[in-house]
């Protein structure tokens, strides 16, 4: 994005890449779904980051909007599907994407070098070219190692005075330490129209009950939140973060109890197989919902109206770890956002800047963090242009 924006009449660009192909990870994000970006308005949508005040500016500057017009520019139309995010059109995939970008880079002249696995020097040192100008690495978080983005490169920040934050997983599966009987009934199974409240932060959405813990949207939003509950308890050895599921967001819980109190059903056989099927048929909560339910509540508070109405609107949890960082869709950790100035250069290294998943900073999915990086190239590719004017 960087390059594609540079000014071709200012700027002779090289593209340096690790592997043998751009893209890896990008391609990678299209298989589960490729939501380029978010439609909410952009005052929410910068509410998504963390930090969001990092983001204010370069939402604004470079907006969903202003990307879904930027795409069709390069031949890519796109829809906003149910879920509010922003799709390619339909039938057109990953791979056609990303050879629209190519195109546009070839059409601006702009070189790719693959296999180049970076050391710390100037790539264009010892060159035909004189040393470059400026460098600026995008060089990925440590999240999906086969596509290349290892952390590898800290080494070489650290050598420079540049401090370094651990990489941590984020957008990741939480690890709970469920009931065998959970499992055998409800293992793979999604629990849909939820909320999940940790910190007092409530996010709607959706997750999936895995032999691990849980997974999905609904609980990758909380993700900051959870983290830092653990890290706090990081040095006990029992750390743990917790969860609260409301099963039916859509009723308070007077509206439950009242209609727990109101139930009557004199054929039941036993007020327990009585109660199961009245929460599926008359609060339509689905077998895992009830599963779930069933699994953290005894018998008696089961059968007793009021205990089992505030089960069903705060349901507690509790997490005990994260998925390894390899299995996370994205990180934090990397450079502290202290470290570089508001362009985005790197105050201990002039003319090196540093952008993308490098950075210090944390969005959930559904689009927030391929439009960060979208962002983030064209700010700063608006930036090099208007200082090229300058020089």
């Amino acid at each position: 994005m960087l390059a594609a924006n540079l000014d071709p009449k200012k700027f002779q660009v090289t593209i340096y890449e690790k592997n043998a192909a751009p893209a890896r990870k990008f391609l990678l994000a299209g298989q589960g779904g490729f939501n380029l970006t978010h439609s909410e308005p952009v005052e929410q949508f910068i509410k998504r980051y963390s930090p969001p005040n990092f983001f204010e500016k370069l939402i604004s500057g470079f907006s969903n909007t202003d990307l879904q017009t930027w795409l069709q520019s390069i031949g890519i139309p796109t829809y906003t599907g149910t879920s509010k995010r922003i799709f390619p059109q339909k039938g057109i995939k990953p791979i056609t994407v990303l050879n629209a970008i190519l195109s546009k880079l070839k059409e601006n002249k702009i070189q790719l070098v693959t296999g180049y696995n970076w050391q710390g020097e100037d790539p264009t040192t010892g060159n035909e070219n004189p040393c470059s100008d400026r460098i600026v690495f995008a060089l990925g978080g440590s999240s999906y190692k086969v596509t290349g983005t290892d952390g590898s490169w800290t080494k070489h920040f650290l050598q420079k005075g540049i401090h370094i934050l651990p990489f941590r997983p984020s957008n990741c599966a939480y690890k709970i330490d469920w009931p065998a009987q959970l499992l055998l009934a409800a293992e793979g199974q999604a629990l849909k129209n939820i909320a999940i409240k940790t910190l007092n932060t409530l996010k709607e959405g959706e997750v999936v009950i895995t032999k691990f813990g849980l997974e999905g949207s609904g609980i990758y939003a909380l993700s900051p939140l959870i983290r830092q509950q653990l890290l706090q308890n990081e040095p006990n050895q029992h750390s743990c973060a917790e969860l609260f599921i409301d099963l039916k967001p859509s009723l308070s819980h007077n509206e439950i109890l009242q209609i727990l109190n109101a139930r009557q059903n004199p054929n039941a056989k036993t007020p327990s197989k009585n109660t199961t099927h009245f929460l599926n048929s008359t609060l339509n909560l689905s077998k895992t919902h009830i599963a779930l339910l069933k699994a953290f509540t005894t018998k008696e508070d089961f059968l007793h109206p009021d205990t089992l109405a505030k089960k069903i609107k705060e349901l507690p949890l509790q997490i005990t770890g994260m998925a390894p960082i390899d299995e996370s869709i994205s990180t934090v950790g990397g450079i502290p956002l202290n470290e570089i100035d508001e362009n985005f250069q790197l105050k201990k290294w002039p003319h090196h800047y540093a952008i993308g998943e490098m950075l210090d900073w944390d969005a959930p999915t559904g689009g927030y963090l391929l439009q960060a990086c979208f962002s983030m190239g064209y700010s700063l590719a608006t930036h090099l242009n208007l200082l090229q004017g300058q020089d």
